[in-house]
């Protein structure tokens, strides 16, 4: 049984702040759920009821599409403890994406490394926290990080970034769309 909190509390900013990966889960009204994990230390706890995460390129942007499609803007996101003692933690409540080149990202971004390939940030309101024990997760090693998505995007260059958001982003796997504006949105410094 998971023990409930208002806010993220010392101990679980302390234990977020060790973790290496952490999934979002996210739905729209109809449609699939989606969840995605996501590293390359890019969460921030920005307060006791607010995180936000730098959101890097990919394959899709489901995250986006569910928060535009949903009046209740619902996610979730989950960190698991791969080594040491075992803990889960949830933070769930209401997101809000921030797309590159708005003045809400450009007022969040000093708080991150501008990785390339970054295109949006989201923030989570959290109206809840839940710790459960974890004991059926396994214990892994952390060895690095993998260099190949930002690598990728070094090598592609901003043109070919901007060629990708308009032909894989801008639509979810449900057909909903992202809202993507690839010719307006700001290039990484």
């Amino acid at each position: 049984m998971g023990t409930q909190f208002a806010r993220i509390e010392p101990n679980h900013k302390a234990f977020i702040e060790r973790q290496k990966i952490f999934f979002v889960a996210s739905a729209a009204p109809k449609g699939r759920v989606n969840v995605s994990p996501k590293g390359l230390s890019t969460l921030r706890v920005l307060g006791e009821n607010d995180v936000a995460y730098l959101d890097c390129t990919g394959s899709g942007s489901e995250t986006r599409a569910h928060l535009l499609a949903s009046d209740d803007k619902r996610l979730t996101i989950m960190f698991c403890a791969f080594e040491g003692a075992p803990l889960i933690l949830r933070l769930y409540g209401q997101g809000q994406s921030l797309m590159r080149g708005t003045p809400e990202y450009a007022a969040l971004l000093p708080r991150f490394e501008d990785v390339p390939g970054a295109r949006q940030i989201v923030r989570l309101t959290v109206d809840l926290v839940q710790s459960s024990c974890g004991m059926g997760v396994p214990l892994f090693d952390y060895r690095a990080e993998r260099g190949s998505l930002v690598g990728h995007w070094v090598v592609q260059g901003v043109d070919n970034l901007r060629k990708y958001w308009g032909l894989k982003n801008m639509r979810s796997i449900d057909g909903l769309p992202t809202g993507f504006a690839p010719d307006v949105m700001a290039p990484p410094r």
